[in-house]
């Protein structure tokens, strides 16, 4: 008996139509935690849904999240209402969310949250502690996988941006159990033996469970206590671990970590080209007011008539040696009528115009005999006259 095949098309739309013919499944009320939430740039939410033992994918439209009081996130424990139904092009069942409430934090957001607190309290988190990027680092160390695209784009990213750095990869896993401990091992390693200038430490996006390596207490610790600068690159933009905030800078994806790290040559030729012009520029135009300042003075009386300076000087010496010397003369004149008036006043009161009216001078012993009665009979005196002296003896003495 030959059975006629049916497509793949046609399975999956009588499965969904049988799906959709449940009442039961028309109508789900369903709890558990949020897990790989994505908010896509239309405005539809796409999630999963799990509890310890399975999961259940889910998308709430743009139409029904705007009646939301809160934002979804990984970790989050909800109650969801919708219906079950087919996706046929891909032929999985999903629930269509049409409401959705908060019923809690999820074990694994909790331990996350608590593990946050923990570590910024004890300020691995600090600012202050966070190691400047080299600006020209020769070599970029990258911890990630040896496969998959995290290290193509950092290879990519890197290669273009400065064709001459060196990307130097410790292949490690970067989920799973023990995963931390050899993230650990290859950043001591990396430290230890100064492999690099810098280092990556990054993934692509997953969970919270596929990201949750990077929120172990012990790597975080490793990162704080690196000598070398990190970088954090795990998941996409809106994935945030413990290791983006103990690192030292943290890049939304592991292309982002790239450019971060590795300047780009381009720009710096291009910076330096401008800083080139804008010196050439500006040293032309200190050439040119040099010249215009050596012009202006070149054109001064100073530089053309070199000696009209020291001319002006010698004029201002002359006038200065007439006015001293007039001034010597005058005061020469005055002192001399001075003198001639204190020699006529003297002269009058000399002796020898007393003795030119007709009287002597008396003298014993050198000394002018005013008295009679200071001369004894027998003294020798001497009588000065106009024309001379003579020397005679006391032989009679009257006193009146």
């Amino acid at each position: 008996m030959d059975i006629k095949p049916i497509t793949v098309e046609e399975l999956n739309k009588y499965i969904k139509n049988k799906i959709d013919g449940d009442e039961f499944l028309n109508n789900v009320y369903v709890k558990g935690e949020i897990s790989n939430f994505k908010l896509h740039y239309t405005g539809h939410m796409y999630f999963t849904l799990k509890d310890e033992k399975s999961l259940v994918k889910c998308i709430m439209f743009k139409s029904y999240t705007g009646y939301l009081n809160f934002m979804p996130k990984d970790g989050m424990k909800v109650c969801v209402l919708g219906s079950v139904s087919v996706f046929e092009r891909d032929g999985v069942y999903q629930i269509y969310a049409k409401a959705m409430k908060q019923d809690g934090i999820g074990t694994l957001y909790e331990t996350y949250e608590k593990m946050k607190a923990k570590l910024e309290a004890e300020g691995l988190f600090d600012e202050k502690h966070k190691k400047p990027i080299p600006v020209f680092p020769e070599t970029i160390g990258v911890l990630t996988s040896s496969t998959g695209a995290v290290i193509r784009d950092i290879i990519n990213v890197s290669t273009r941006r400065n064709p001459n750095v060196r990307i130097r990869l410790l292949p490690v896993p970067v989920q799973g159990p023990g995963a931390e401990k050899e993230i650990v091992d290859a950043i001591k390693k990396m430290n230890e033996e100064k492999l690099a200038d810098v280092l990556i430490v990054g993934r692509g996006g997953g969970s919270l469970e596929d990201l949750w390596t990077f929120n172990e207490e012990v790597l975080a610790r490793a990162i704080y206590e690196s000598e070398i600068p990190v970088i954090s690159a795990v998941g996409h933009e809106t994935d945030f671990t413990i290791a983006d905030f103990v690192a030292d800078l943290r890049a939304p994806t592991p292309s982002a970590a790239a450019e971060l790290a590795v300047p780009n040559i381009a720009d710096l030729k291009y910076t330096i080209d401008t800083y080139n012009t804008k010196l050439k520029t500006a040293l032309k135009r200190k050439v040119e007011l040099m010249k215009m300042r050596y012009e202006k003075c070149m054109t001064n009386r100073v530089f053309k008539e070199p000696l009209q300076k020291v001319n002006e000087y010698y004029i201002s010496i002359d006038n200065f040696i007439k006015s001293l010397t007039t001034s010597i003369t005058n005061k020469l004149n005055k002192s001399k009528m001075s003198l001639s008036e204190k020699v006529t006043r003297l002269d009058a009161l000399s002796p020898m115009k007393t003795i030119a009216r007709g009287y002597s001078i008396t003298e014993k012993d050198d000394k002018i005999i005013k008295k009679a009665e200071n001369l004894n009979i027998g003294d020798s005196i001497s009588i000065r006259y106009i024309d001379g002296k003579v020397v005679a003896n006391v032989t009679q003495k009257e006193i009146k």
